[in-house]
């Protein structure tokens, strides 16, 4: 079992310790006021609005918030209340006294947390901008590096910098790198400078090397970042006069085995270090229109069991390390799942509809990022069908139970048209399109399918599963190939994993999350960094580190 405090993403404005949300109109503003005694654990401050998971964990909360409960907003300000501080950065302390895992999930999430800004704008109309009214240092300029602009005071104190490799001997890995290069242009040899210097770039500089937008003085700063808000606005279709949904708490059960919620649960087998995560069709008919879908608010069904599923996810990751390989799977109706499809489908350009299908393709994007093992197990009972297809258009592997004797008991899966880039990953392509490598003759096969349920063998003709065991040799061979993962070195099935997973192009997604899953975990745990004499571990205590100089 599992004795370590549980970490809880679920919190609410009411219960935030560092953030505040304020709506003006097309305008939020989400205010870092990050409280030094409110770390997620103990043994740190929090200072100079320095972050911990805590602290992203309600950022995500408010701008998920954001997105449902205000689609009056448009723009979002990203700001601090602190006197001449934006903000410092992952809190080092904490960082110093962390578990190597605790850390990569840390910056895991961080990273998640930061593409959604992205996302959304890209998808969504929902804009963001950074107002940098202080210091902005590390993972405070990369919070800074997701919005769409950065407006930097220039009071000829304040300015903006990535000390990680200097001060910290780590990389600024929660996408500094790699929105220097793939989204700001900057030239490589600012880049250069700019990560291999501690006290930052400033004023005209930081416009001109393109670290920032723009920069504004003290008596211009509130002006100029509201003028930048409003013509970012205006070109955002969000409702002015579009009802919200209130997200209320999830409700969730959980023993030492078990978790469930309304339309996904979990069995976590312990011996076997593996779980099954389940997600259930509507049990209940649905709406087709768009009263229907207001009123069914936060209960409607594609938006419930994303924000369940999201949460499983989220907390077995952060809370469950040992148990290393997920089994998917569905029950259900699937003509229910093909059903809330169409729906999806005939009102996306619905903010609501939009959203929710939003918040699926980012929530199905962190199980593709999950380091851990996935087999989708398609038997009786199963509605792999549509949207909840991409479940297992997301697993390692999918096996899938025939039935030549009795087939009308068999498991059928189907596609639907949002399975062809309604729901991208972060490559931007389907999953289809990434299993098929983009193979347009493979693509077409599948897509003339829609419309009808795929038994196992037709399922395997089209290369849409791994294999078929029948009814008497099912048991075994799943149990085998569940028994041999779990033998083998999770190091290296998570860099297995992760190369596999994203075999296409790349994007400026894929390339955070590679650096991440490699460069990053090398370095956190090479004695340079974390040794007893490593960067992180001596910083702040007035001791010089340690370097082993040898290149590798």
């Amino acid at each position: 079992m599992n004795t370590s405090p549980q970490i809880n993403y679920q919190t609410a404005p009411e219960r935030y310790k560092h953030w505040s949300i304020a709506c003006d109109g097309p305008i939020a503003t989400l205010t870092m006021n990050i409280n030094e005694d409110g770390g997620l654990k103990e043994g740190y401050k929090l200072k100079l609005n320095s972050y911990d998971l805590g602290v992203d964990i309600e950022l995500n909360d408010a701008v998920q918030r954001i997105r449902f409960e205000h689609p009056e907003v448009r723009t979002v300000i990203l700001t601090s209340s602190k006197d001449r501080i934006f903000c410092s950065g992952a809190n080092i302390f904490m960082l110093g006294k962390s578990t190597h895992s605790w850390k990569v999930n840390f910056c895991k999430f961080t990273n998640e947390t930061r593409n959604g800004l992205e996302d959304s704008s890209r998808y969504s109309g929902l804009k963001f901008i950074a107002a940098v009214n202080g210091a902005c240092a590390g993972g405070g300029y990369e919070l800074a590096a997701a919005c769409d602009e950065i407006i930097l005071v220039d009071d000829r104190a304040s300015s903006v910098s990535l000390p990680e490799v200097p001060l910290l001997g780590v990389l600024p890995g929660t996408g500094g790198l790699t929105r220097l290069t793939d989204k700001r242009k900057v030239r490589h040899d600012h880049a250069d400078i700019f990560c291999t210097t501690s006290e930052g770039v400033r004023g005209q500089r930081a416009k001109d090397w393109r670290l920032v937008d723009e920069i504004a003085t003290p008596a211009q700063f509130q002006k100029t970042v509201r003028d930048h808000a409003l013509a970012l606005a205006a070109k955002s279709d969000r409702p002015a006069d579009g009802k919200g949904v209130k997200l209320t708490p999830l409700n969730r059960t959980q023993t030492d085995t078990t978790i469930d919620y309304e339309f996904v649960s979990i069995v976590i087998d312990r011996a076997a270090r593996n779980a099954t995560l389940t997600v259930k069709a509507p049990t209940a008919p649905q709406p087709t229109d768009i009263a229907g879908i207001e009123a069914a608010g936060v209960q409607w069904w594609p938006l419930q069991m994303t924000r369940e599923l999201d949460d499983a996810i989220l907390h077995m990751r952060t809370n469950e390390l040992e148990i290393g390989t997920w089994i998917l799977k569905t029950r259900g109706d699937a003509q229910a799942v093909l059903a809330s499809d169409a729906t999806l489908l005939a009102h996306q350009s619905h903010w609501l509809v939009r959203e929710t299908i939003g918040f699926l393709r980012r929530t199905l994007a962190r199980l593709d990022v999950s380091s851990r093992s996935l087999f989708a197990l398609i038997d009786e009972g199963s509605c792999f069908a549509g949207s909840l297809l991409e479940i297992a258009l997301a697993a390692d592997r999918s096996y899938m139970l025939a039935l030549p004797s009795t087939p009308q008991r068999a498991p059928r899966i189907a596609v639907s048209a949002l399975n062809f880039g309604s729901l991208p990953m972060v490559t931007a392509q389907s999953r289809i399109a990434r299993r098929f490598y983009e193979d347009e003759a493979e693509i077409a096969a599948v897509r003339n399918t829609v419309g009808q349920s795929l038994d196992a063998g037709q399922a395997l003709a089209l290369g849409m599963i791994t294999a078929d065991p029948d009814d008497l040799d099912w048991a075994d061979e799943t149990r085998m190939v569940l028994e041999e993962r779990a033998s083998m070195s999770p190091d290296a099935l998570t860099g297995l994993e992760a190369n596999l997973r994203f075999n296409g192009k790349e994007t400026m997604e894929t390339r955070i999350f590679g650096r991440l899953t490699a460069w990053q975990n090398w370095i956190f745990i090479r004695p340079n960094a974390v040794g007893e004499l490593g960067a992180l571990k001596v910083y702040g205590s007035g001791n010089k580190a340690q370097f082993d100089m040898n290149r590798v």
